[in-house]
């Protein structure tokens, strides 16, 4: 049900090796900054004690475009550093290795298991298809550093075979899945499940916050939230199937008016790891009549960029509580006067048969999103 086609249709410079010179002057992380590789900060001490400051973290993430939210992490001993988008979409953690030799493997940085002491491989492999891309691989464990966490025998995938075009022009080297184990390909236990089995939290919680317009600044929170990045209380809805983050939707308003839509019930996947709002399919050409958008020859949606401030509020109602969209959350600057309507449609019920929605990345830069693994549920605040 993994929808990443909008992430990497927008996508469109592909990025070869980066060979970074090393001068004496300058720290191996200063010369990857000036690449735009962070490399996630670790306390030196943690190899002492290497639990005993855990706890939580904030990590700054990449945001490309709008479309893609990825950072970086390590794997293995010692530490080679990868770009992975952060989805709560799907559940497994896999990066590109040497054993793939495709070409969306060749334009990324490979995971190199033989220089890795803590590395151990299995012989299982697996199979990930996405909404736009797939890729085979097998499994190993290995340790891993997420924004200073360190997770030890960690299950990995290591891709050997990415057919096709749709990760070649990927900005990140591999996706670290967020949702629950029960969805996870091959059994492989999420890092998050591990982050809570190791005790390396202080609250099996994690949380998001993206940036707009482009710009930097977006942070992944794990253990607990940063109360700087949203306005006001969060609000909380319960987790309706534990396998993605799904919640249920009781309401959908245009510009203040219940439109009936959801009386019956709609259930919606928070989903980074796609960047468009997703709408049931069959309420697309409604939702595009109020707007007034038109279709163009490539099938997207538009507006005239001088009357977007005239079109109207979508709002959400979850668990009582409305939570609108702007439309300047839902149209997208396509270039000079060109607007597009940042919203697709999907024609997959959800799996108790009610219309789905997926909140993608035009509604969670709206909205601080908590992701909370004990309670089974999920926050949503003002973003700040």
């Amino acid at each position: 049900m993994k929808c990443l086609v909008a992430v990497l249709v927008c996508v469109v410079l592909a990025e070869g090796l980066v060979k970074i010179p090393l001068h004496k002057h300058k720290s191996m992380r200063e010369a990857l900054r000036e690449k735009g590789i962070e490399l996630p900060y670790q306390d030196p001490a943690l190899k002492y004690q290497p639990n005993e400051f855990a706890g939580s973290s904030s990590m700054y993430i990449n945001n490309y475009a709008d479309t893609t939210y990825f950072g970086a992490i390590t794997i293995g001993t010692p530490p080679q550093s990868f770009q992975v988008l952060f989805d709560t979409g799907s559940a497994n953690l896999w990066v590109d290795s040497i054993y793939c030799n495709t070409q969306a493997c060749n334009t990324h940085k490979k995971f190199n298991p033989k220089q890795s002491s803590t590395f151990s491989g299995t012989h299982q492999s697996f199979y990930l298809p996405y909404g736009a891309g797939s890729l085979y691989g097998v499994f190993g464990y290995d340790t891993v550093n997420v924004g200073g966490i360190v997770i030890n025998n960690q299950e990995v995938g290591l891709s050997t075979n990415e057919p096709g075009q749709n990760f070649v022009v990927a900005k990140f080297d591999g996706i670290l899945g967020l949702s629950y184990p029960s969805i996870s390909a091959g059994g492989e236990t999420p890092v998050m499940d591990n982050m809570m089995s190791q005790n390396l939290l202080d609250a099996n919680m994690f949380a998001f916050y993206l940036s707009r317009g482009g710009q930097q600044g977006s942070v992944l929170s794990f253990g607990g939230v940063d109360s700087s990045l949203y306005q006001g209380q969060i609000y909380w809805t319960p987790v309706t199937s534990q396998t993605y983050w799904q919640i249920g939707v009781q309401g959908f308003q245009i510009n203040g008016q219940e439109t009936g839509w959801c009386s019956q019930g709609c259930q919606s996947i928070v989903d980074t790891g796609t960047s468009m709002l997703t709408a049931p399919g069959q309420l697309l050409g409604y939702i595009m009549q109020a707007i007034g958008a038109q279709q163009n020859q490539y099938g997207m949606y538009m507006v005239d960029c001088s009357q977007v401030n005239y079109l109207p509020t979508l709002t959400f109602v979850i668990s009582g509580v409305s939570f609108p969209l702007p439309p300047s959350a839902y149209i997208i600057q396509n270039g000079y006067n060109a607007c597009s309507v940042g919203i697709t449609p999907t024609y997959l019920p959800s799996r108790d048969g009610e219309p789905l929605w997926i909140f993608g990345d035009v509604f969670l830069r709206e909205y601080y999103s908590v992701y909370d693994r004990t309670n089974n549920r999920v926050g949503f605040a003002a973003a700040a």
